[in-house]
């Protein structure tokens, strides 16, 4: 799980560390973090794809945060167990309300009975 998680979080950050650097054109010296090399990675992206530059980062944007989804799923999925736990420790009164038992007291003015 470690290494999915490395896997996946590396390329996001390297990313989105560029996109930042570039956008604002904080170049240190290199050449590839300044704004006129993003521009023209959007430039040749958009003519390979044959879209507009700008709709580009929304684009990878979105889908960044669909594969964050998707990734924070399989996560949630094997660490189920540890979540209900935690869940059973944090609220008990809605456990035991769920299998049968009442939290509060009951009050026989508010039953429908007779």
């Amino acid at each position: 799980m470690k290494w999915f998680l490395i896997l996946w979080a590396c390329p996001v950050i390297l990313l989105t560390g560029w996109y930042g650097l570039s956008y604002y054109d904080m170049s240190f010296g290199i050449f590839m973090l300044t704004r006129q090399a993003h521009d023209l990675v959007f430039a040749v992206y958009g003519n390979v794809l044959g879209i507009p530059p700008e709709t580009i980062p929304p684009l990878v944007a979105r889908a960044i945060a669909f594969d964050s989804l998707i990734v924070f799923a399989i996560i949630a999925y094997r660490k189920r167990r540890a979540i209900a736990a935690w869940y059973r420790q944090r609220f008990p009164a809605v456990q035991s309300a769920a299998a049968g038992g009442t939290a509060f007291a009951k009050d026989s003015s508010l039953s429908s009975a007779p």
